[in-house]
């Protein structure tokens, strides 16, 4: 894909500071103003907006690391080939100068350019000298560059696994109850664990507590794959993975 294929394809970044969105109806920071500004910079500028990202309860002065929504912008700048992060403004992108420049850099590392519907400035070019330092300018920088790619990886594992365990392939241990195929790869039910996933189930549904539920299977004589009693924290995960 071209260069200017990719500019003319942008992701669109949302950001509320307040948790409930009602509570900013009609005003400039309302996610229906921002969408709106959004996408009549759109029709001006002929970019076409391929996906749009979303952060509720996220300050001005939050680093990337803590905003999942500009998280998951950057992996759609990578999935649909697209060359822009926009925002309705310069703050929503963020009114801290460090944590703007880290935000633009981290967008040319995808490829992409920082834009604002309304023309404001963002953060310096990362092509020119980054903030002036202050005290704790370079611990600062460094931390947050490296939650941000922290953040990243998180997400990228998440999703492969997220992947494996949509096409019934084992993601980590195999989970009780079940047990490993004979291709190797993928889970399928074991009978007797089954009946004892059942059993601390209805023992659960009963009002039984873990611990009292571990007592009565020791006391009935049921073993876990090691063959000693189900533990209670063994217990814990196997209502967990029911929920």
């Amino acid at each position: 894909m071209s260069g200017a294929e990719r500019a003319r394809r942008a992701i669109a970044y949302i950001r509320l500071t307040e948790t409930r969105p009602e509570l900013v109806e009609g005003s400039s920071e309302a996610p229906g103003t921002q969408r709106r500004v959004i996408q009549a910079w759109a029709e001006r500028e002929g970019v076409e907006v391929r996906a749009w990202q979303l952060d509720v309860g996220v300050g001005g002065a939050t680093p990337i690391a803590e905003r999942p929504g500009l998280v998951a912008a950057y992996a759609a700048l990578r999935d649909h080939g697209a060359g822009v992060l926009v925002a309705a403004n310069a703050e929503r992108f963020s009114h801290d100068e460090l944590v703007a420049w880290l935000i633009e850099r981290a967008a040319l590392a995808e490829g992409a350019t920082i834009r604002t519907a309304d023309g404001s400035r963002t953060a310096p070019s990362a092509r020119v000298e980054p903030p002036e330092p202050g005290p704790g300018f370079t611990r600062g920088a460094v931390d947050l560059a490296r939650a941000y790619r922290r953040v990243v990886v998180r997400s990228r594992v998440r999703a492969a696994l997220a992947e494996k365990k949509a096409r019934g392939e084992r993601v980590g241990t195999v989970p009780f109850g079940y047990r490993l195929a004979a291709d190797g790869v993928h889970v399928e039910p074991d009978d007797a664990e089954q009946a004892i996933v059942s059993s601390v189930r209805r023992l659960a549904s009963e009002g039984l507590s873990q611990r009292a539920i571990a007592a009565h299977l020791a006391a009935r004589g049921v073993a876990g794959r090691t063959g000693a009693p189900l533990g209670q924290t063994q217990i814990a995960n196997i209502l967990r993975s029911a929920s």
